[in-house]
C-alpha cells in the first residue's frame, strides 16, 4: 500500500469526525473506532465516496482494557501499519468525584489515560523504524488551566496528554515523527450532550465557541509544523496565557466561580 494511514479514536463525531475528515483530504487511508458501529459504517461510506480512501472500520470500547489490541489487531490483520495516531476519543464525567462509583472514575481513566498511551507505546516503534510519524493527541486547555470543581479528573486527564505530548516532541522530532498536543477550549458537539451540561453550557457567549471544523485544521497544521502545543482560536490563546501568568491562589479563585456557574457539584 502506498497510501499512509490514519487511525482516529472516537471519530463517530465531533472533533474526531472532523479530524478523520482532514486526514482523509490530505491523503491518507484511515482507520476509525468508536462505540457505534452504524455511525461508524455510515462515516466510512461517506469518506469513501468523498476521498476515495480505503477505510478500516474496528469498533470498540476503549474504556475496556483490551480494545487497544483488538483495534491493532484489526489493523495488522488487513495488512496495514498505523502511520498517523489522533488519540481523540473522551468524554467528561460531571457531578461531584465523592458521589461517583469508583468503577465508573476507573473506565475513565482507562480510556482518557491509559488508552491513549498505550496505542502510542505501541505505534510508536513502527513509525520510528519507518523514519515517519504523526501522533496527535487531543487534550484541552483545560489541561493548561486550573481543575475546576465537578470534572475532577478531567484536567488532570487532559495535563497528563499535554506532559505525554511535549516529551514524546522532545524524544522523536529528529526521526521524523511529530508530536502535537490539541487543547482546544469549548467547541461545538456532542460531547456537552453525552455529558448532561448542555443547559449550563448554552449560557457561554458565542465568542467562547469554536467549531470542530476549525479546531481539527488548527490540529493538522500545528502537526504538520510539528509543533508540540497548538491552542485553536485567540481568546483560548489568551486565556491560556493569562492562566500561566496569574497567581497560582488567584487562577484557583477564578475557576472557583466559573464552577459555580456551570458544574454540578
Amino acid at each position: 500500500m502506498s497510501s499512509r494511514l490514519c487511525l482516529v479514536t472516537g471519530a463517530s463525531s465531533g472533533i474526531g469526525q472532523a479530524l478523520a475528515r482532514v486526514f482523509a483530504a490530505r491523503g491518507y487511508d484511515l482507520a476509525i473506532t468508536a462505540r457505534r458501529l452504524d455511525r461508524l459504517e455510515a462515516f466510512a461510506a461517506e469518506i469513501r465516496q468523498a476521498h476515495g480512501r480505503a477505510v478500516i472500520v474496528a469498533p470498540a470500547d476503549l474504556s475496556q482494557p483490551r480494545s487497544p489490541d483488538r483495534i491493532l489487531n484489526e489493523i495488522a490483520r488487513q495488512g496495514r501499519a498505523v502511520d498517523a495516531l489522533v488519540n481523540n476519543a473522551g468524554y467528561g464525567l460531571p457531578g461531584a468525584y465523592y458521589r461517583t462509583s469508583w468503577e465508573i472514575q476507573s473506565s475513565f481513566l482507562q480510556l482518557m489515560v491509559a488508552a491513549p498511551a498505550e496505542l502510542t507505546h505501541k505505534t510508536l516503534p513502527g513509525m520510528v523504524e519507518r523514519g515517519f510519524g504523526r501522533v496527535l493527541n487531543v487534550a484541552s486547555v483545560a489541561g493548561l488551566s486550573p481543575g475546576s470543581a465537578g470534572h475532577t479528573l478531567y484536567a488532570a486527564a487532559k495535563s497528563f496528554m499535554i506532559k505525554s505530548s511535549e516529551s514524546l516532541y522532545l524524544e522523536t522530532r529528529a526521526k521524523g515523527v511529530h508530536v502535537t498536543a490539541l487543547c482546544p477550549g469549548f467547541t461545538r458537539s456532542e460531547f456537552h450532550d453525552a455529558n448532561r451540561t448542555r443547559e449550563k453550557m448554552s449560557r457561554l457567549p458565542k465568542w467562547m465557541w469554536l467549531s470542530a471544523e476549525e479546531v481539527a485544521e488548527a490540529g493538522y497544521a500545528a502537526l504538520e509544523a510539528n509543533r508540540p502545543i497548538c491552542v485553536p482560536g485567540l481568546q483560548y490563546k489568551a486565556i491560556a496565557t493569562l492562566a500561566r501568568m496569574l497567581p497560582p491562589r488567584t487562577a484557583i479563585n477564578v475557576m472557583a466561580r466559573q464552577s459555580r456557574r456551570f458544574r454540578d457539584v
